[in-house]
């Protein structure tokens, strides 16, 4: 028997892993315009945006444009222990690091499901996964504040049976 993941399945779980992931502190959804990049938002910040939804044979491929981005200080906003170097007037650098390892490990969760079953994964549990290769592209904006981080797609597949039985509608022909 297939368990089918609905789109707010996808969405939930993705909600889920900013939630558990330890670097995360916001966790929002929706279009990237909506985002509140105002000075009181907690950063890092993991934003979910869904673009599309891929219908195959057994399988549903929901794509999700991922944003991770932190707050970018400026050398004038630092402490003598903050500066690294006097050619560096910002910590750009390592919050670009820092947030692609937040990617990495997202790609990561959805290639080895056993992060996504609350106890031994059973071959029959309903899981997500991803596939194929990935291109995380950097991004700077200001807003209200600095930020940079990564933004990039990825697609999460799930099983789907295409069941007809439970359609919500009469058993009359509709071929005419």
């Amino acid at each position: 028997m297939i368990f089918n993941k609905t789109y707010s399945n996808a969405i939930d779980t993705l909600k889920q892993l900013g939630i558990e992931h330890h670097q995360i502190t916001t966790t929002t959804t929706g279009d990237i315009w909506q985002v509140d990049l105002e000075k009181n938002t907690k950063f890092p910040l993991f934003h979910i945006n869904g673009t599309s939804v891929d219908a195959s044979e057994n399988t549903l491929t929901y794509n999700f444009q991922l944003f991770v981005m932190d707050l970018v200080t400026e050398k004038e906003n630092w402490t003598e222990e903050n500066i690294q170097s006097a050619e560096r007037l910002s910590n750009e650098q390592e919050v670009l690091s820092e947030t692609l390892q937040i990617c990495v490990d997202i790609i990561g969760m959805f290639r080895h499901s056993k992060w996504q079953s609350a106890g031994d994964l059973d071959i029959n549990d309903p899981v997500y996964f991803t596939e194929g290769d990935y291109s995380l592209e950097p991004f700077s904006e200001k807003f209200d504040n600095a930020v940079t981080g990564w933004t990039f797609t990825i697609g999460i597949v799930v099983q789907n049976d295409f069941q007809t039985c439970t359609i919500p509608m009469a058993n009359n022909p509709i071929g005419k």
